[in-house]
């Protein structure tokens, strides 16, 4: 039995850095250049657009990742955006569950997005034609702290300072913000009063700003491997004997460990780190880095977890407990909509990468992926609970509207007439 259990490890390390981990930093890489290219743009061109807010909302909620959705969340108390856009933005989001459907399953990524981005434009404006967004706007503003510009003069700057590691290479700039202006109230909440970037003093900071190009290393080693493996090329019979599940479990291990030195277990992105993105190449591959590693060790535990369920339910025979597994799907599938919702309610991206990765296995229906996708906010809701847990909570209830009735929709299409198989 240990042996079974060794082996379900291994195979689960080898089978989420190589055919996952290395494909999602790769896309990384690919939209972490063009968010850094373009975002400095974004704010003029949202607050010129005011009549197709929710639209743009919308996709920027789809561009994988947290980082589009983050960006708009300051957007509302600061009176940039509408309420509606905001809504829009976290309806369209599947933060980094996205990197998860989209390098495995890229069909339904599609299919997803699409029927995503429809319910966002709709309850978007939805929400703007009833001006709900202007009362929440009003107690926003009613709250806002008559002291700030004394308070903000005691506050520590050593986060967004990167000594060592300035913003702009040769510069000891501090980080431009988005959407607000430094000592406002939206900064005394998003850089002074939660949890922002690493102190640049301690062991974690200092192993991710220097450990991430060994990891990129190892990404792009995968990467090759991962395309060996997409044609058919058995990994652990090649010129050294197991070097797939080395190399596996050597990736694994090492986004463990760069997770947990970022300290990101639920949430893996801040706005904070978001503005330094935007500002910083460098800035951008390292926190890519950290955002790779975060889904990686997502990943392999949503691997442990179905394989584990497997082994455990067949008593032992992974066959065996595959054939109940089916049965039990076919049974529950509306229940498993419904559980889909109330897992996109919980914020963070790590519980919805497991669920998402168990869609992947063959677990869960396609309207139980699609109304998590439209239900969850990925780390974009910590920003807005942060600015205004009232805003957040009216947010969440607009979400899980429409999550319901499409996640229903789409399972009676389902059964009815068999589509999204």
């Amino acid at each position: 039995m240990a042996s079974e259990i060794l082996q379900v490890i291994f195979d689960s390390a080898q089978s989420a850095f190589i055919e996952v981990t290395a494909f999602v930093g790769a896309v990384l890489i690919i939209f972490g250049y063009i968010n850094f290219s373009q975002s400095g743009k974004l704010v003029k061109v949202i607050q010129e657009s005011k009549s197709i807010q929710p639209i743009i909302g919308a996709l920027l909620g789809l561009t994988p990742g947290c980082g589009g959705a983050i960006f708009v969340m300051p957007l509302f108390p600061a009176g940039v955006v509408s309420f509606g856009t905001v809504v829009a933005t976290l309806i369209a989001t599947m933060g980094d569950s996205a990197f998860v459907i989209m390098t495995i399953m890229p069909g339904k990524y599609i299919l997803v997005s699409l029927f995503s981005f429809i319910a966002a434009i709709i309850t978007g404006y939805i929400v703007d034609y009833f001006n709900f967004g202007d009362r929440l706007l009003k107690k926003i503003k009613l709250k806002n702290r008559k002291e700030s510009e004394e308070l903000h003069k005691n506050m520590d700057h050593s986060a967004q300072n990167l000594e060592g590691h300035p913003i702009v290479e040769g510069n000891t700039e501090l980080v431009k913000h988005i959407g607000h202006h430094e000592g406002d109230e939206i900064d005394l909440i998003l850089h002074h009063e939660i949890k922002g970037h690493q102190n640049p003093n301690t062991f974690g900071y200092k192993f991710t700003h220097q450990g991430y190009i060994a990891y990129w290393i190892l990404i792009a080693i995968g990467l090759v491997f991962g395309i060996l493996d997409l044609m058919q090329i058995e990994l652990n019979e090649l010129a050294i004997p197991h070097l797939g599940t080395m190399l596996g479990i050597i990736g694994i291990l090492f986004s463990i460990f760069m997770m947990v030195m970022g300290k990101k277990f639920l949430q893996d992105d801040t706005h904070e780190e978001v503005e330094m993105k935007a500002m910083s190449l460098k800035e951008t591959l390292i926190h890519n880095a950290q955002e790779t590693a975060f889904v990686g060790t997502w990943v392999f535990v949503a691997y442990l977890v179905y394989n584990f369920m497997v082994l455990g339910l067949g008593g032992g025979s992974y066959a065996a407990g595959e054939t109940l597994i089916t049965g039990f799907l076919t049974s529950t599938g509306l229940l498993a909509v419904l559980i889909g919702t109330a897992i996109g309610i919980i914020p963070g991206c790590g519980p919805q990468i497991i669920f998402v990765t168990l869609y992947t296995q063959g677990m869960v229906p396609f309207a139980a992926l699609l109304a998590n996708a439209i239900s969850q906010d990925g780390d974009a809701l910590f920003p807005l609970l942060a600015i205004d847990k009232r805003s957040s909570f009216w947010a969440t209830v607009f979400n899980t509207i429409p999550a319901l009735i499409m996640g229903i929709i789409v399972y009676w299409l389902e059964i009815k007439f068999g589509l999204f198989a």
